[in-house]
């Protein structure tokens, strides 16, 4: 079976499952387990052969590695030699340690210094176009969990970072699962040995809410190798509750997908594969594809036409849990959506007949303009013609427009963004008309009144003195004036996708 057969298969919204291979994808400041370790061995001690020497004391009879304990005794050494050396080549450490400390913070200084090798983010060059595609599956994407320390998910995906307990304060869809801790966190980094058995002995209940993600959500598992501890212990626990010969077994079964690295290799062949627990005589059969062409796989998941959308389900879970909490929130339950009178919050459940839905207003689909370009959710543009957009509103239909070709009123429209974007520069004063290639420079500017910077910033937009990805990344921060915001964001939108017409 192909991926496209597979995904489309799928009733709910799949969970990502992240591990170290898509960090090795995407960023350059990456290692594996074994390299991470060596790095800190190597920039500890100056020496190859200090991490060779605690590697040899680490292996078991059928001669595999042991990292957590590889980790464990060199946390131990890193530790006790910067607490000798108090301001040598790691006295930045040190400072951070002991300013923590005086917040009655510990800290170890090891896990300090690995957050601090994998805090710089820089995604790889090569790897940009096909980071453009991963970002696009965010739509149709509930959650994601990962075992790496790094922020490339939450970067990707702009979901909420859930660590340690937090994950069970947690509504599961929007959020991103750090079950090992985060560069953010030094404190809650799980690598040793100990680390692991404190994980073990305390977070029952995590487990727990992630067992019932597995249970009701398709699962993905990228940047993972079929023999991975991870898998292994993650298929335990699933199959220490469930029945391995149940129907929810199957389910699971029938539901998880693993997605193996392979180099060069571009078929997206779905084959079975068996997998024998871990300290158990029990076998379980994946789905499992080993390939380089992950374009495919995202395409496959960014495709996947669901009833209602990841993001209008992350929004019922807000209202219901707002609910939950009690307070002053006003709750209907109604058939007839015209019945209710002065709620705060609406949750209409009813006919089609007697609901009128609709997934985002006009005014939420100007806020939430990068993140629907980003992922192509033609879905949530579906309705465009059904609101009143009068001849005065700016509105960036051409951006809108280029991933759904079905809005009926896109010439009106187009038409309507390029005249009021006339108007917009006709109106701007002379004197307001300075050459700037910067946002920066633009506020910097005394001699242009504060009121009238925006002005400046839209003229040299529309000049093509500034870049558009300065424009991009000042309309990604700056939302203060709602007004000069949606005309700089209908002419950056023009600029970028105008047809020419």
């Amino acid at each position: 079976m192909n991926i496209i057969d597979f995904i489309s298969k799928y009733k709910n919204h799949p969970i990502l499952f992240i591990g170290t291979g898509m960090s090795l994808r995407y960023l350059k400041n990456s290692y594996t387990w074994d390299n991470l370790l060596e790095k800190i061995a190597y920039d500890f001690s100056g020496n190859d052969e200090y991490y060779l020497d605690i590697k040899s004391k680490c292996y078991s009879d059928d001669n595999k590695c042991n990292y957590l304990r590889v980790a464990e005794i060199l946390e131990s050494d890193f530790n006790s030699k910067l607490e000798n050396d108090r301001n040598g080549r790691f006295k930045e450490i040190n400072d951070i340690f002991y300013e923590k400390m005086k917040e009655n913070i510990k800290l170890s200084r090891f896990k300090i210094y690995l957050c601090k090798l994998l805090s710089k983010f820089e995604y790889k060059e090569e790897a940009q176009t096909e980071l453009k595609e991963f970002k696009k599956i965010r739509k149709n994407i509930g959650s994601v969990i990962t075992t790496n320390y790094d922020e490339l998910v939450e970067n990707l995906f702009e979901f909420n970072k859930l660590i340690g307990n937090k994950i069970l304060l947690s509504n599961p869809y929007g959020s991103v699962y750090k079950i090992h801790g985060c560069v953010k966190e030094p404190e809650k980094i799980i690598i040793t040995e100990s680390d692991y058995k404190n994980f073990d002995n305390k977070y029952e209940l995590i487990r727990a809410q992630l067992l019932s993600l597995f249970i009701h959500n398709p699962i993905i598992f990228m940047g993972y190798s079929i023999n991975d501890d991870n898998i292994k212990k993650i298929l335990k626990t699933i199959f220490t509750y469930v029945e391995p010969n149940s129907k929810e077994a199957e389910n699971i079964k029938n539901n998880f997908l693993l997605v193996e690295y392979e180099k060069d290799n571009q078929e997206v062949l779905i084959t079975d594969h068996d997998i024998t627990l871990e300290d158990s005589s029990t076998t379980i059969r994946i789905n499992k594809i080993k390939t380089d062409n992950f374009t495919s796989i995202y395409n496959a998941i960014s495709n996947l036409h669901l009833p209602i959308s990841a993001l209008d389900v992350r929004k019922v879970q807000t209202v219901v849990k707002e609910i939950y909490a009690g307070g002053e929130i006003k709750v209907s339950i109604t058939e007839d959506v015209e019945s209710l009178k002065n709620s705060d919050k609406i949750l209409a459940i009813g006919s089609s007949k007697t609901i009128q839905y609709h997934y985002q207003t006009e005014k939420e689909l100007l806020a939430n303009y990068f993140s629907i370009i980003e992922e192509s959710n033609s879905q949530i543009l579906s309705f465009i013609d059904k609101y009143k957009i009068n001849q005065a509103q700016y509105f960036p239909i051409f951006g809108f427009s280029s991933i759904n070709s079905n809005i009926h009123c896109t010439t009106r429209l187009k038409k309507q963004q390029k005249d009021n974007i006339d108007k917009c520069i006709r109106r701007i004063k002379q004197s307001h008309k300075k050459a700037h290639s910067t946002v920066e420079s633009v506020f910097n500017d005394n001699d242009i009144p504060p009121s009238y910077k925006m002005n400046c910033i839209i003229w040299n937009t529309f000049e093509g003195n500034m870049l558009l990805d300065e424009v991009e990344n000042f309309l990604k921060t700056d939302h203060s004036n709602e007004t000069d915001y949606r005309k700089l964001l209908t002419l950056y939108d023009l600029k970028k996708y105008g047809d020419g017409s």
